[in-house]
């Protein structure tokens, strides 16, 4: 393979995050001949500082509170010596390296060229690169060729270049007092006391976790409730979970501001009821969404602009290309109804490496893609929320049921529920949402429900093991199809 040959790619992506990495590894099965570009660690903002390192402390969170609830509710005289956190944050970082070195495995296997560096369009078919190139392909050139270096694609470039954590007016990330998502899994040692600033999924798992360690937690969401894109029962139960465990719950309220100290904050809160509160807390989490990456990348070069958001919103959502032909987008660079997680980005990308291929592909249904947060309890939610759905017309019949009511629910202790919304008089399930503890690993079932258009009769004719916490589910589709046998 010349140089000249391997600078003239079938595909360039850009952005070796999930969206990116996923298209390059689907383009190369392909048979394409595929170059990405990467300024970091191929795997991105997930698998290096956000979904795997953080769910992996969310494990460990767990088992703390596992020893808590032995102790407390079921007579085993467990203690808690103490967190060697030197060893927890040796575990997780082993678990990040060992998935890293999986990804750049399989990207060598399907003969993917990695080229370190930072890319700037140039054109609608060129893209610049300066940085080293690392090669996994065979007969590629020098392994470590630092410089400039110009490719052109053939059939398409993919933007994949993610996102950074948004931050507040005043508020300057320090990696220590004031840390953003993106760093707080890596500040110094464990806080006494947290202020989380945002109550979507992101910050939610934070302060779980933190008062899973111990320390004293205040979450503030500016919205009238927590993790306000979900259903209104969810938020509810979930905050109604996060207060028994003694995190101060403060939605409808805004940060006025906040002073840094030496060894900590101090912020004036105002609450929903207009009230002025002083929160001091050794560490502030900035949790309040995440912003697309563009600077740099040379859209304008290529023809492109940003909406007033920074997304690049595609011009054809079936394929996911932009208005300049051949130029697509996956991941965080994408707007609603994409929803920014690891795992649509990983449907966007095949839809985008398969057109590229000149291959029919299914454009990605958002609205069957789940939702999960990782906080104790947890959420899951696929589908239309019953507000959506009443918005949109829809006549829905609503059925929700505790998951106290079944025995597995009891077992476990901590509250939850299932709330289904489907058309009314037996029609289309349009949303599933769940709250309680696994429900991630049980939200699967709900996907195909959705995604399948299934009616409640469908689901009604399956048979739930007992006793088991996804029993609750199949007990709402017997209800919802009148045939409820445990609900009143």
């Amino acid at each position: 393979m010349s140089t000249q040959a391997t600078n003239t790619p079938d595909v360039l992506v850009i952005g070796g995050g999930t969206g990116g990495y996923a298209t390059a590894l689907r383009a190369a099965s392909l048979g394409l001949g595929v170059v990405l570009v990467e300024r970091d660690k191929v795997g991105g903002t997930c698998l290096h500082r956000g979904c795997i390192p953080s769910k992996a402390m969310l494990h460990a969170a767990e088992l703390v509170d596992g020893i808590a609830e032995a102790r407390e509710r079921w007579g085993v005289k467990a203690t808690l010596d103490s967190v060697d956190w030197a060893a927890l944050v040796a575990t997780r970082d082993d678990i990040v390296a060992r998935n890293h070195k999986g990804v750049e495995a399989h990207l060598a296997h399907a003969g993917v060229r990695v080229v370190r560096g930072r890319a700037r369009l140039t054109g609608p078919r060129t893209v610049r690169v300066e940085g080293a190139l690392t090669d996994s392909a065979p007969g590629a050139p020098d392994r470590s060729a630092p410089g400039v270096h110009d490719f052109t694609a053939r059939r398409g470039i993919v933007l994949a270049t993610g996102s950074h954590p948004r931050t507040l007016p005043g508020l300057v990330p320090d990696g220590r007092r004031v840390v953003t998502s993106d760093d707080a899994l890596f500040a110094p040692g464990l806080p006494a006391s947290v202020l989380v600033l945002g109550g979507g999924a992101i910050g939610v798992e934070y302060a779980s976790f933190h008062r899973s360690m111990g320390a004293e937690v205040t979450l503030v969401e500016a919205a009238e409730r927590i993790v306000p894109l979900e259903d209104a029962d969810v938020s509810r139960h979930l905050t109604r979970g996060l207060k028994k465990r003694g995190i101060d719950v403060q939605a409808g309220a805004r940060l006025l501001d906040a002073d840094v100290l030496e060894n900590g904050v101090r912020a004036r809160v105002r609450t929903a009821r207009g009230e002025t509160r002083t929160v001091e807390a050794e560490r502030l989490l900035v949790a309040v969404g995440r912003a697309p990456v563009t600077e740099g990348l040379g859209l304008a070069a290529a023809g492109l602009t940003t909406d007033g958001r920074g997304f690049v919103v595609p011009a054809d959502w079936k394929r996911l290309e932009t208005a300049v032909p051949g130029i697509h987008v996956v991941g965080d660079l994408l707007p609603p109804p994409s929803l920014g997680l690891a795992h649509a980005s990983f449907a966007e990308a095949l839809l985008v490496a398969e057109t590229l291929a000149g291959l029919p592909s299914a454009p990605v249904d958002y609205a069957a893609v789940p939702r999960v947060t990782y906080s104790a309890p947890q959420t899951a939610s696929v589908g239309l929320s019953e507000a959506e759905a009443r918005a949109r017309g829809r006549a829905v019949d609503v059925d929700t049921m505790p998951l106290t009511a079944v025995a597995k629910g009891m077992v476990h202790g901590q509250g939850g529920m299932v709330k289904v919304v489907a058309e009314a008089g037996g029609g289309q399930v349009l949303g599933v949402h769940l709250v309680g503890p696994h429900v991630s690993e049980m939200i699967a079932e709900s996907q195909l429900i959705v995604g399948w258009d299934a009616e409640p009769s469908d689901v009604a004719r399956h048979v739930h093991a007992h006793p088991t916490l996804s029993e609750a589910v199949g007990e709402v589709f017997l209800t919802l199809a009148g045939r409820g046998l445990h609900q009143q």
